[in-house]
């Protein structure tokens, strides 16, 4: 049996449909939420909360709906890189497909980095210097790596009780916080002034930076899209476990930034690990410090099951790209015996530990997180720009009405073009503040140039890809008619 092509010897056709609703619903729990972004808004201060509203009425409601219906449209592995090339061709179908795969090379970095540092609490008070310590860092980090690749080519009907695992790892331990939280502050109150007038955004150049982060922690309801052809009745399943994760997600953000501010002053938070800084303080308060070392081990789980979440479902897309002989075709061959797209992930892994060693170099530990972070959202972003226009675009098809069962944005074609527009913009407006260096950027010009530097060649090597897989298909043809 072949390994590209289609027909019977599709590899697509080898894939399992191993998830059900639940299994959809955790992981996109376990890909989505992050303590580290509670974190990063609780470090920012008060502004964070209303800061959740307005992504969350501008971002993740556009980004659900432009989700439901384009999955429950075209229910095709691959996901976003299927939905931009049906809209717009194969040329921005590839740039959407490799730029939604390569954003992983420097977002798995950032994630392990700031899940190691997490824990690091595990040891208890002695979790802050853990933290900051870059050799347990980096060695953490590695084999976080590794657990998650090595459990994802075995097979999702292996992998996806990581990703279940880390959905109820990532949520308990932020209940664990809340909980921590009130009791704490019905006894003594709260260490944070809250106010209608501090809880609204607030300009500032350096922490500007910050506002896209709040709008890319609400990202990710897509990557189970990508793995469509591995879910059972996916045209049922996606929407329903996008609601049901949704909702717990939003929720969790904003009762996450009030409990960890209720316990640390914004100044004191770490932006990468101050969730489980404000667990180890509230523990402590409580007398209770077995419940900090529990939520630590907990959320390593969590963390663990992201990386495994976003493995899994990222490489997805380069497998189908490969398919479609725009990269190589080695990442389109799929796994003799566990039937996943081992070349893709392994591939992936590979760059990323790369990435992680070079975001090391002169800076500290947390300018070289922040940097991996901006490069993240700004080469995510760019799909997701792809995304909402193709909504606009494929709003006016005459297929969209023709099944009653599809999971339609509501309000007809208007409906379509306000809500993907609305997402759009805001998108745009992100990328635009990732560019803004952070306030507490060691040296402004050596992260812009790395910044800068890092995305223009991500999406030079691409290009460079696509030419080469253009030229690649034509060959047969011209040899044919040569022959």
């Amino acid at each position: 049996m072949s390994e590209t092509g289609s027909g019977p010897g599709d590899p697509k056709k080898q894939l399992r449909r191993e998830m059900g609703l639940w299994d959809v619903l955790l992981f996109n729990i376990a890909t989505v939420l992050g303590p580290r972004w509670i974190a990063a808004a609780a470090h920012n201060g008060t502004s964070s909360i209303s800061l959740w509203g307005l992504a969350g009425l501008f971002f993740f409601v556009p980004s659900a709906l432009v989700i439901n219906e384009l999955s429950s449209r075209f229910p095709e592995e691959g996901g976003l890189y299927v939905w931009s090339k049906t809209a717009f061709g194969d040329f921005h179908g590839f740039v959407s497909g490799w730029l939604y795969w390569i954003y992983t090379i420097f977002y798995f970095p950032g994630l392990l980095l700031a899940s190691t540092a997490m824990s690091g609490y595990i040891a208890g008070a002695g979790g802050t210097a853990l933290a900051q310590n870059r050799t347990f860092l980096l060695v953490g980090s590695f084999l976080m790596l590794m657990v998650a690749v090595f459990l994802n080519i075995i097979g999702l009907n292996v992998g996806k009780w990581l990703q279940n695992a880390g959905g109820v790892s990532t949520y308990l331990p932020l209940v664990i916080l809340t909980g921590i939280a009130a009791v704490l502050y019905f006894r003594q109150g709260s260490v944070t002034h809250f106010t209608a007038a501090n809880m609204l955004p607030h300009w500032n150049w350096d922490t500007v930076n910050f506002w896209s982060q709040i709008a890319f922690a609400f990202a990710g309801l897509e990557l189970v899209s990508a793995m469509s052809e591995e879910v059972k009745n996916p045209r049922q399943t996606l929407p329903r476990a996008v609601l049901g994760s949704g909702v717990l997600i939003a929720a969790m953000y904003i009762a996450g930034t009030f409990a960890v501010l209720s316990l640390i002053p914004a100044a004191q938070v770490d932006p990468s690990s101050g969730v489980f800084a404000a667990i180890t303080v509230g523990s402590t308060a409580l007398r209770v410090g077995f419940v900090g070392v529990l939520a630590a081990i907990l959320v390593s789980v969590g963390n663990a099951g992201g990386v495994g979440s976003t493995v899994a479902g990222i490489a997805r897309v380069p497998f189908v790209v490969g398919i479609d002989r725009y990269m190589p075709a080695a990442f389109g061959k799929i796994h003799p015996r566990w039937r996943t797209p081992y070349v893709s992930i392994l591939v992936q892994a590979v760059l990323s530990a790369a990435v992680l060693l070079v975001s090391q170099i002169n800076e500290t530990t947390r300018g070289a997180y922040q940097f991996l972070v901006d490069a993240t959202i700004i080469l995510y972003f760019i799909p997701f720009l792809y995304m909402f226009a193709a909504a606009i675009k494929l709003a006016g098809r005459p297929d969209r009405a023709a099944n009653p069962q599809l999971a339609l944005i509501p309000g007809g074609k208007a409906g379509a073009w306000i809500t993907a527009g609305v997402g759009f913009l805001v998108v745009l407006g992100g990328i635009g503040v990732s560019l803004v260096p952070p306030g507490d950027s060691s040296n402004k010009l050596g992260f812009e140039i790395k910044l800068l530097g890092g995305t223009v060649a991500a999406i030079a090597l691409g290009l460079t890809l696509y030419w080469r897989g253009v030229r690649e298909k034509k060959r047969p043809a011209s040899r044919k008619l040569v022959d």
